[in-house]
């Protein structure tokens, strides 16, 4: 029996040492493959149920009383009343595009935080700096509106975590704004002067008066997740039609439209065929799925009129009327 020249024996030997350090890694890549395989088809999940008394710490901590909806998602609103903001002559009323918001709903691995908050750009740095602190992400930053005095900007913000340490990370952003405490709501609603029942004739539905701004809400009609979280579209995943009344049935309009990216160019080209400004075009999150964009909106006129070209807006999204 024939022996190989030792020279040729090594090239050999280093041949197969490298063709089993590749099966090796082949192995391991098929193994990560189908673990993250396994975590796709684990099911998604809906908040837990809970009641307003579960959220009263949240609420201690942040000095504000929250609503609970569907039993699931508590919202504190974060208004800017402190602030008198005009845009195009028009003096912006808080519930129509000042006011942010906390959300907290509870899932199987935790309480999930996502919000907003309206800032000034001197507040920008130190909001920053706090979440950066906090561990709380954010995940856009931008305006919902054109011409303004003084500037207003938006930051979105995400996490998960304790409830409590949630909620002590947003007071301390919060405490270098200059949000103000709580106020409570007014004793009733003064009427609107706006011809409501052609505007819901308009878009389809019913609006709701809300802080002297009729305003509608439409979800998405199919499910949006991140991760194996469900979310539900009171956690701020949903169309935001606000009208504020201007005088003789006249109003503003401001909100944003929630799209996939295969609506957008459609639903861009029916607001500018209603005479219908485009602010901004930006996503809020940066997980979910299907991936989200949001396309902020202003103008000003006859509050039918301005219905009117909405309706073939909405009718370009797959949405629903929020219940």
């Amino acid at each position: 029996m024939s022996r190989l020249p030792r020279p040729r024996r090594l090239r050999l030997a280093g041949a197969t040492a490298a063709c089993m350090l590749a099966l090796a890694a082949c192995g391991t890549l098929t193994t990560d493959r189908a673990d993250t395989q396994d975590d796709k088809r684990l099911p998604t999940q809906p908040p837990l149920t809970t009641t307003a008394e579960d959220w009263q710490d949240v609420a201690a901590v942040l000095g504000r009383t929250g609503t609970l909806s569907d039993h699931s998602v508590y919202r504190i609103p974060l208004p800017r009343t402190d602030l008198t903001v005009t845009s195009h002559h028009v003096v912006v009323s808080p519930g129509l595009a000042l006011t942010g918001s906390a959300s907290f709903a509870r899932y199987h691995d935790g309480t999930m935080l996502m919000g907003d908050l309206v800032i000034t750009e001197r507040e920008l740095p130190e909001v920053t700096d706090a979440l950066q602190k906090a561990g709380i992400a954010q995940t856009a930053l931008h305006k919902h509106l054109l011409t303004q005095h003084p500037a207003v900007w938006w930051t979105h913000i995400h996490a998960m975590g304790n409830p409590v340490t949630l909620a002590k990370g947003v007071k301390a952003a919060l405490d270098t704004t200059g949000i103000p405490p709580a106020s409570p709501p007014p004793a009733s609603q003064q009427p609107l002067a706006l011809d409501t029942a052609d505007i819901d004739a308009a878009l389809g539905t019913k609006g709701t008066a809300d802080g002297g701004i009729y305003r509608f809400i439409f979800a998405r009609t199919q499910p949006v997740t991140d991760g194996r979280h469900i979310l539900p579209h009171t956690l701020g995943i949903a169309t935001a039609i606000g009208f504020q009344p201007l005088g003789d049935n006249r109003a503003a309009i401001n909100g944003d439209f929630v799209l996939t990216a295969d609506e957008t160019q459609n639903v861009i080209r029916a607001l500018r065929s209603g005479g219908i400004d485009l602010v901004e075009l930006h996503n809020h999150g940066q997980d979910e799925q299907p991936r989200l964009f949001y396309l902020h909106f202003w103008a000003t006129g006859d509050g039918v009129t301005l219905a009117s070209a909405l309706r073939p807006a909405l009718d370009r999204t797959a949405v629903a009327p929020a219940s």
